[in-house]
């Protein structure tokens, strides 16, 4: 079946209002869990497969935040699916206001490498969850994990529900260039761009969850061990190649090289002498990162690290030491286990350098001053933020998670996901009883008093 085919199929059955049927929703999120369940050994060898990922990392990152969220939606959506009743205004009296939560109809879901089952299948929850049909299309550079998802929606979803399209660029474009009711996109501003502009052709509402580069400010008042271990953890994970990962760290002068030896530690305390032969240490997705992460490496002073085997994909955890803003590892996201060490003296050096990058997607601060953390809070902006640590505001489905400019546009997680995918309606429902006259013609003198009112009532 063609793409223009699938799409066709699946607004013909969305039209038939079955997905509003919240038992229906139901009935195949139940179907989802116990299909997760049944192939979970099968997600970590596929994980592994695509690039080295541990079972842990594969736990934690991937598979329980899936079932987390599928959790929470099966216990919550009815609730959630409700229209709300609100306070209604004098100036329509009597009436009765209410917000109503409907699908928005036939989404394209796009969902990157760096956690392709995370990010493809939590969208598509709440999509679904919501009343949606969707077209989800996994990424090419994970092949494994592209299989799994296709098998496992497979013995889920009909293709009107559910479905995936495999395929590289072309498959992506063909995709876009057709008429969508909500585009959900994961990946690289870059194309992004591209997807906003092919959904502005038709109108169509988009969630951008991009990237950048995402600062780690760490002052002199904190205990520089613990600072290492949590940022190291937070760098390597998924080999930095994570879009909430700290791309760079603002560390206080006086304690540069205190924190650059500590980072050194942690690195073998975490991954051994030799990282190249540690079990969690996940690989470069493909020979192409790996070699845009060693041009980026090109004029640096690197402090630790930097070797690369090219038969495996591997670059070992990387420190480096003082780069200049106009190079090229500070013009980019880096995406890969390299972490630069910049320096403070005051705020104003900070400002410098944060104010001439685009808006991350996370910044990360250091410090036992609760007034120089809220001041770095309050003046920049950015998606979300942790407090002396790192990622782990990504696991709360309480907090909405997106970007801003250049970072994304758009939430999620949670019941924040659900909302996302769905359009509140906003209902008014007047009663007959009571009909006052003064907004009818002639108006003759009501102005006054129309005035009165919204000024009273206002």
């Amino acid at each position: 079946m063609s793409i223009p085919e699938l799409v066709v199929q699946q607004k013909v059955f969305y039209k038939t209002q079955k997905t509003k049927a919240i038992h229906y929703r139901l009935t195949l999120l139940k179907a989802l869990k116990k299909a997760l369940i049944a192939n979970e050994e099968a997600i970590y060898d596929a994980l592994n497969a695509d690039f080295k990922k541990s079972k842990f990392e594969s736990f934690l990152s991937e598979y329980a935040l899936v079932l987390s969220e599928l959790n929470l939606t099966l216990k919550n959506l009815k609730k959630w699916s409700k229209p709300k009743q609100v306070k209604s205004s004098i100036l329509t009296f009597p009436s009765r206001d209410y917000i109503y939560k409907e699908p928005y109809g036939t989404v394209l879901i796009i969902a990157p490498w760096n956690y392709p089952f995370l990010l493809a299948l939590a969208p598509l929850i709440m999509a679904v969850a919501a009343g949606n049909t969707v077209v989800l299309k996994p990424s090419e550079l994970t092949p494994h994990t592209a299989a799994i998802l296709t098998k496992i929606i497979t013995s889920i979803f009909p293709k009107s529900v559910a479905v995936t399209v495999e395929g590289g660029v072309e498959t992506a474009t063909q995709l876009l260039a057709q008429r969508w009711d909500y585009i959900f996109f994961t990946g690289s501003t870059a194309v992004g761009k591209i997807v906003a502009k092919a959904a502005a052709e038709h109108l169509t509402p988009v969630t951008l969850e991009l990237g950048g580069k995402s600062p780690c400010i760490v002052d002199d008042t904190e205990n520089l061990n613990l600072v290492a271990r949590r940022l190291i953890w937070g760098k390597l994970f998924n080999a930095g190649q994570t879009c909430i990962a700290p791309d760079y760290v603002i560390a206080k002068s006086n304690i540069k090289q205190e924190l650059i030896d500590a980072l050194k530690n942690e690195i073998i305390k975490q991954y051994g002498d030799n990282p190249m032969e540690s079990p969690d240490l996940p690989r470069i997705v493909n020979s192409k990162n790996l070699k845009r992460l060693n041009r980026l490496l090109e004029n640096t002073n690197i402090a630790f690290g930097g070797q690369i085997d090219h038969t495996s994909n591997y670059l070992a955890p990387t420190l480096v030491d003082a780069p200049k803003l106009d190079q090229a590892i500070m013009q980019n996201e880096i995406f890969g286990p390299i972490l630069p060490i910049l320096t403070y003296e005051t705020e104003a050096d900070i400002d410098h350098i944060i104010s001439n990058l685009d808006r991350p997607l996370a910044l990360y601060v250091f410090s036992k001053q609760k007034a120089f953390v809220n001041k770095l809070i309050k003046s920049y902006n950015f998606g979300g933020g942790v407090v002396n640590d790192l990622l782990v505001h990504f696991s709360n489905q309480n907090l909405p998670f997106g970007g801003v400019g250049g970072s994304g546009m758009g939430k999620y997680h949670g019941k924040h996901g659900f909302d996302t995918f769905s359009h509140e309606k906003s209902i008014m429902k007047r009663g007959t009883r009571i009909d006052p006259p003064f907004r009818y013609p002639p108006y003759n003198n009501k102005l006054g008093l129309i005035k009165k009112m919204f000024k009273y009532f206002g």
